[in-house]
């Protein structure tokens, strides 16, 4: 099985419904699905049991400043969402998380550093992945 680098990684975003563009300059995401998990465990049993609920949809995304391109600050601003496309590398064009999601967006200056984009992202609908 191929192994891949994660310098490949895409993030992309559609605010509008329409085509989603590819964030500029961008460096590092993340992707969360953990599950609830609900203790059930009962008189006479050996250990603790537990049942699982849906899973949660969250993560991170990162960039580097590029005054261009405000796909994030535009996303984090909007009353209806964001269409997020999150690819592990350009390489996999058919392997690819998506979903509708909530952005939150936080600007970082540090005098000895790159002016940096973070932000994290909650479903707001179903996600799927491919394949």
């Amino acid at each position: 099985m191929p192994r891949y680098h994660g310098s490949k990684g895409i993030i992309r975003m559609s605010t509008t419904g329409s085509a989603n563009t590819a964030v500029m300059a961008g460096s590092t995401w993340s992707l969360d699905k953990s599950t609830d998990k609900a203790d059930v465990t009962s008189f006479g049993d050996l250990n603790k049991v537990s049942v699982q609920g849906l899973p949660s949809v969250k993560g991170t995304i990162s960039a580097f400043f590029d005054s261009t391109d405000t796909t994030m600050l535009t996303a984090s601003e909007s009353s209806t969402g964001t269409q997020l496309v999150l690819y592990p590398s350009s390489e996999m064009a058919t392997v690819y998380h998506y979903g509708p999601a909530w952005i939150d967006y936080k600007i970082s200056v540090d005098v000895n550093g790159a002016i940096k984009i973070d932000g994290s992202f909650e479903a707001n609908g179903s996600w799927r992945h491919q394949p």
